[in-house]
Parts: C-alpha cells; sequence; structure tokens
C-alpha cells in the first residue's frame, strides 16, 4: 500500500517538524495520514520502523535532489555549484538531511539504531528501511562519485583522478557551508575560488 506508506511518512515527519520525535505518537500520525493506526503497524512494524523509515527516505530526498542539481545545464563548475548549493539548502531546511550529512543527531530528532531486517519481512521497502545508512564520509564518497560520474560523461577521461578531487573538494565545502555559513560572496564563490580551472 505504497501511498498509505507515503502519508505516513508525511505525517512523521510533519510531526518532527513541530515536536521532539520522543513526543511523537503513532496514534497521532496515522490520524493525521487518514489510516488506522493498525495500517501504520503492519506498514511499519513500529515506532523505530517508522523512524528508519522515515531517515532513509530522507537520506534518498537528498541524493536525488544531488541527481537533479548535477543535470543543469552547464559547464561543470554551474553543475558542483549547483550541486553545493543543493547540500546547503537541503541541510538547512531539514534537520534530519543535516544530521546525516555531519553525524549530529540532536535530541529532538529519531535516531534509528539501522540493522537488517529478517528475510521474513513483509514489507520489501520496510527491509531496505532498515539496512545501514550512509556515514557522513560515505554521502561524501556517493556524491564525488555521482559527479565524476555525470561530468566525465559515458567516456571516461584520462585523468578522472583530478576530477574526483575537485568533486570531493566542494562536497567538502558544502559542508563545512552547513556547518559554518558562509561570509559575504557566499557558496559559489568558494566554489568557484576553489575551482580555479575547469574541473571538466
Amino acid at each position: 500500500m505504497p501511498g498509505a506508506r507515503e502519508s505516513l511518512l508525511d505525517a512523521a515527519f510533519a510531526a518532527l517538524t513541530r515536536r521532539p520525535w520522543s513526543t511523537v505518537r503513532m496514534v497521532d500520525v496515522a490520524a493525521a495520514a487518514g489510516v488506522s493506526r493498525q495500517t501504520l503497524y503492519n506498514e511499519f512494524g513500529s515506532k523505530d520502523g517508522l523512524a528508519r523509515a522515515l531517515v532513509r527516505r530522507e537520506a534518498d530526498g537528498y541524493l536525488a535532489g544531488v541527481e537533479r542539481a548535477l543535470a543543469v545545464h552547464g559547464d561543470a563548475r554551474e553543475r558542483l555549484t549547483a550541486t553545493a548549493e543543493w547540500t546547503v539548502t537541503a541541510a538547512h531546511d531539514n534537520a534530519l538531511v543535516r544530521a546525516l550529512l555531519t553525524g549530529c543527531w540532536s535530541e529532538r530528532l529519531p535516531t534509528p539504531v539501522l540493522r537488517p531486517a529478517p528475510a521474513s519481512a513483509a514489507v520489501p521497502a520496510q527491509r531496505r528501511a532498515d539496512g545501514p545508512l550512509p556515514s557522513p564520509g560515505d554521502f561524501v564518497a556517493l556524491v564525488r562519485d555521482r559527479a565524476v560520474s555525470v561530468l566525465a560523461g559515458p567516456v571516461a577521461k584520462p585523468d578522472t583522478a583530478e576530477l574526483a578531487r575537485s568533486c570531493e573538494l566542494v562536497v567538502r565545502i558544502a559542508l563545512s557551508c552547513v556547518a559554518a555559513p558562509p561570509g559575504e560572496g557566499g557558496l559559489a564563490d568558494l566554489v568557484r575560488g576553489a575551482l580555479h580551472r575547469p574541473a571538466a
């Protein structure tokens, strides 16, 4: 029942924006989604299962945004700037994305212990949600590798090592701006300064 699952995740996310996860009640999430509490438990198994699925969805949403940023028209520098700007915006607007990218989880957020679900779990989406999430370092590598793949194109260029270094540098600049917002000139100037020659 994918419609109910997304509605429940939307309701859980909305509840989290208003109050700490520890005070979010399953009955309230179900009511806000317009489904029964039994449907919620059928989809996620428990409040921990709901938290794991919510965190997984936000991680996937961030990575989908990276894909969109890399698909903008322009040269490598413009695409990397769009990726850095997306990273900073996503982390600013979404506390779960910020926690995923920095590893800093506040007491307001769910901190799901992610463990593989038993093979008999009825919902494939929940089995995936229960799997391991990327660490902050993993996110750097995921974004770097995706950027290299997009910018190098279908025919790999001979020096992708330099491109990979440029891509990783941009991701790390973006993450530093999550922790300490940039001053005058902003993120785009930082990226342009770091990429003093075209990355691709």
